[in-house]
């Protein structure tokens, strides 16, 4: 892998309302993915409702999970049938794999992903040399 990372972002919509504004799901999704993919969770998820500015009614729910390799988020629209979801880490995992559970999670019936490479400039690990003592 020449880059840092891997940044993979959904943009999925058609997706099951009830499921959007679901406070304990988008905390099970965090609480359970990082395992899924091979990642180290270093806090417990944080999920927060909110009414934004596009919502005629239903509170969406935004929620993070820090992993040791960066991070993972939610950000759903329910009154939209929509969500954002985002996956960054500096080790390799199954693509895939995540972005098939994430779209299955809310019941997404179109989506779009993106996976960016990031820190194609970032400077490489130099290996440190083993000094023996004579």
């Amino acid at each position: 892998m020449s880059e840092f990372g891997l940044h993979v972002t959904i943009d999925a919509s058609g997706c099951d309302k009830r499921k959007l504004a679901s406070y304990s799901l988008v905390y099970d999704i965090l609480n359970k993915l990082p395992d899924r993919i091979g990642m180290t969770k270093m806090t417990l998820p944080y999920v927060a409702k909110w009414l934004d500015k596009f919502a005629s009614g239903t509170e969406g729910m935004s929620g993070f999970v820090m992993i040791a390799e960066s991070h993972i988020s939610i950000h759903t629209f329910p009154d939209q049938d929509y969500v954002f979801m985002d996956i960054f880490s500096c080790r390799s995992f199954n693509t895939d794999k995540a972005i098939k559970y994430l779209v299955g999670a809310f019941g997404a019936k179109k989506f779009k992903t993106n996976i960016l490479k990031r820190g194609l400039d970032f400077p490489p690990k130099i290996p440190q040399k083993i000094m023996l003592k004579a």
